[in-house]
């Protein structure tokens, strides 16, 4: 009996196909997932400090403008001209120390955020990790539903803070 190659051909596709899935495939190995508290990190650096002072006397210094401000809004078209014009003067000045607190933010703050990302980078290539995430953010954005607390790693890494 004579076979022709237009016959052979879906035999052989099957078997080809058919051998393919025996073969053994290779397998990814499992991620290393951990969370951690990033204001816990934060709090534990010693710098924190004065990022927290600093919040405060803008914060005060800000919700006093902000309130006249609001007050002379509330008047709306009853306002006088003057109480317009010290309106404007007050929101200009409400957004240079907005900008000027931006600023002295900026220099406090960053180098403790660095510093708290280098942390959070070293126990995880010491622990092998492969993901760390911020756990509120986590869980504010839905990514993670559900998270065994085992998984959390904030005091590892809190000890790396500095």
């Amino acid at each position: 009996m004579k076979m022709n190659a237009k016959a052979l051909a879906p035999i052989a596709l099957i078997t080809a196909f058919g051998l393919g899935t025996l073969a053994p495939h290779a397998q990814t190995a499992p991620q290393k997932v951990g969370f951690v508290n990033v204001d816990t990190l934060f709090a534990a650096h010693p710098a924190d400090k004065d990022v927290k002072t600093l919040q405060t006397k803008f914060q005060g210094e800000l919700a006093d403008l902000d309130s006249k401000i609001k007050a002379i809004d509330a008047k709306g078209a009853a306002a006088t001209a003057a109480e317009k014009d010290s309106r404007k003067t007050m929101v200009d000045t409400y957004n240079a120390k907005l900008k000027d607190y931006d600023t002295q933010m900026k220099a406090k703050a960053g180098p403790v955020e660095t510093s708290v990302d280098n942390a959070i980078g070293a126990y995880a290539k010491a622990n092998g990790f492969s993901i760390i995430m911020d756990r509120s953010v986590a869980q504010q954005s839905g990514l993670v539903v559900y998270a065994d607390t085992s998984t959390d790693v904030t005091e590892g890494v809190k000890k790396n803070v500095k």
